[in-house]
């Protein structure tokens, strides 16, 4: 016991002088922040200058506010990795155990493999970890309740939250690798798509040339924005098919737009039309004596 006690204090006292930490959860950490700023930016920027012919593909009929929360999105940014950065440190002599590898590449259907694997476990994951944050009270208002303070959000809204839930998220994140034991290369790649999906599921656009769309199961921005317009359900990060078989947790509205949508009609008519009917007045039923 007392050799392993002294193992993970050298652990942590020298983290910084293997090469293994920079590989591995250091350059995780730098890429990770690195791929989602390449790709909210320019989103973000094509969302503030709002061109003529992306206006009809807007999901929400109503103003972003990118003024009043860009700031904050890269200060919440900043804050979250900087607290990751020091848990990975504390972990760094457990996820020094992991079987994750820099050894020889495997081939690449055993790659695709890992990779759809990855994204189905942390979707499933996500979702109970995401519904038990709206119907937990506390972490509602504590933690949750960061990320839906923007209800119609952009591209730089994607990692726009409390601490406890990055972290917590970017730990389901690690699982898939940790639990296959992939090669670091494959490790990247899973960052890269993940941010990329919190990138597109915060857009605020449907644009039919997304190459999300190319994805059988995935359904783009409009499912996760519709969580935020509607602030309960939709709860997955991206696969919808989770809500159908845990209990029909869609928001409403969101299967109408997808019917809708496929009819041909674009995003922005279909957000005045839902909200012109939520406005409307419902009939009264004249109660006999």
């Amino acid at each position: 016991m007392t050799d392993i006690f002294a193992q993970v204090i050298q652990d942590w006292s020298s983290f910084y002088l293997d090469p293994w930490f920079w590989s591995f959860p250091a350059a995780t950490l730098f890429l990770s922040v690195g791929v989602f700023l390449g790709l909210a930016l320019p989103y973000t920027w094509l969302a503030w200058a709002e061109p003529e012919w992306i206006k009809k593909y807007k999901i929400q009929d109503k103003a972003m506010p990118i003024a009043k929360y860009f700031w904050p999105s890269l200060g919440r940014l900043l804050v979250n990795n900087l607290v990751l950065a020091a848990l990975l440190v504390l972990t760094w002599p457990l996820l020094k155990l992991s079987g994750i590898h820099q050894g020889d590449m495997p081939a690449w259907y055993i790659v695709i493999a890992q990779l759809i694997f990855f994204v189905f476990l942390d979707d499933f994951l996500y979702y109970w970890m995401h519904r038990y944050f709206h119907e937990n009270t506390w972490l509602m208002r504590h933690v949750h309740s960061v990320h839906h303070r923007v209800r119609n959000t952009c591209a730089i809204n994607g990692n726009y939250m409390h601490w406890f839930e990055f972290s917590a998220t970017a730990g389901l994140m690690l699982l898939g690798p940790i639990l296959l034991e992939s090669h670091i290369y494959v490790v990247y790649i899973w960052v890269i798509m993940r941010q990329y999906e919190a990138v597109d599921g915060h857009a605020g656009f449907d644009i039919p040339w997304n190459p999300a769309h190319w994805l059988p199961v995935y359904e783009g921005p409009v499912y996760h924005d519709y969580h935020h317009a509607r602030f309960k359900g939709n709860y997955a990060g991206a696969l919808p098919y989770l809500d159908r078989f845990m209990g029909n947790t869609y928001v409403k509205g969101y299967l109408e737009y997808r019917e809708t949508r496929k009819q041909g009609y674009p995003p922005l008519e279909i957000a005045k039309q839902q909200n012109r009917e939520s406005r409307a007045p419902r009939p009264v039923t004249k109660v006999k004596d």
